[in-house]
């Protein structure tokens, strides 16, 4: 039986903080908190520790635009999910792997590949055969509106977010083309994957070169779109939020209105256009069960054309992003990945 621990208001904060400023130093974070930069880092050990946050790196929007991202829905012979699942954890492709309540699936993955023929190969090869898979649906995402990483704790004060918000400005120079990744780069992906605070001295040792060059490198990986830094949490911190995911069918020409309609929902985690026989797919993490359709019906009142064709309630996520999850949510392992 886990430990019950206990989570402060502070604790809410530095998580909604790390959201915003995924590496931002404790000097930088104190300020807006209030408290002392050593509180902060007492505090983040603490929460790791148990499990209960974690900051790491994930694909960047440049992934979207350059690479393969698919949502597969598996059915399974009964007694064979939980199975699956576990095998599954292993396969650096299926970077997040939900068990679902009754429905259209038993199983839905989201994978990530650097191209087409890596993720079918993934699909053909790797999956379908599985004893105990008997059906799979694989809907290709054509353009990813958002993403993961977009959603927020909404644990701060106006006044803080401003802080935050000021301090963490980006630069307004251009963004860089298609970015051709090295040895280096490769490393910096592969250690950051696991743990995205690491600092620039300890990932200057595991590349071989110097913070100068891992200073320079993240600030290239990041800007270009390559990867992108989230802070993820247990679902205590989270409020115990109900994931699902909804499955529509829109008129081409109103796939920019029901992104828009989708991202405006504070509880809206990923918006995607996607192949086969609906071309939306969106995922939620709702208060409960009447909470999904109290949101379709008003999605569907402002959006006439929608037409919801399938709703994925997700029971319990084993594996988001490469991280591995017990019941509670909270982190119990890696299986870093390497879309890239």
């Amino acid at each position: 039986m886990r430990e019950t621990v206990t989570v402060s208001e502070l604790d809410l904060a530095l998580v909604n903080a790390l959201q915003l400023r995924p590496r931002a130093s404790w000097t930088e974070l104190a300020p807006p908190l209030g408290v002392t930069a050593s509180t902060l880092a007492r505090r983040w050990e603490r929460l790791t520790e148990k499990g209960l946050a974690w900051v790491y790196a994930a694909p960047g929007r440049e992934f979207s635009r350059t690479r393969c991202t698919a949502f597969v829905l598996v059915r399974c012979r009964p007694g064979t999910r939980a199975r699956l699942a576990q095998e599954l954890c292993e396969r650096a492709e299926a970077v997040t792997i939900e068990l679902t309540g009754p429905g259209s699936a038993d199983l839905l993955i989201d994978v990530l590949a650097p191209d087409l023929p890596a993720l079918t190969r993934f699909v053909t090869t790797h999956l379908e055969p599985l004893p105990g898979v008997i059906a799979v649906d694989c809907l290709f995402a054509t353009s990813l509106y958002v993403e993961g990483s977009r959603w927020r704790l909404r644990s701060l004060d106006p006044a803080q977010l401003s802080a935050l918000g000021r301090a963490g400005a980006r630069s307004s120079e251009p963004a860089a083309a298609t970015v051709e990744l090295d040895a280096v780069d490769r490393g910096l992906l592969d250690a950051l994957v696991g743990e995205g605070r690491l600092g620039l001295a300890e990932l200057a040792a595991h590349t071989g070169t110097s913070p100068a060059t891992v200073r320079r490198r993240l600030h290239r990986l990041t800007y270009s779109g390559v990867l992108t830094f989230r802070c993820d949490m247990a679902d205590a911190l989270a409020g115990r939020p109900l994931p699902v995911s909804l499955l529509g069918s829109v008129p081409a020409r109103d796939i920019a209105a029901v992104h828009r309609a989708f991202a405006a929902l504070p509880e809206c985690r990923l918006v995607a256009a996607v192949t086969g026989r609906t071309n939306i797919f969106a995922t939620l993490w709702v208060r409960d069960l009447g909470d999904i359709q109290r949101r379709e019906t008003a999605l569907c009142a402002r959006l006439p054309t929608l037409e919801v064709t399938d709703r994925i309630v997700g029971l319990h996520t084993v594996k988001r992003m490469g991280h591995l999850l017990a019941e509670d949510g909270s982190r119990v392992g890696v299986r870093p990945i390497r879309p890239w």
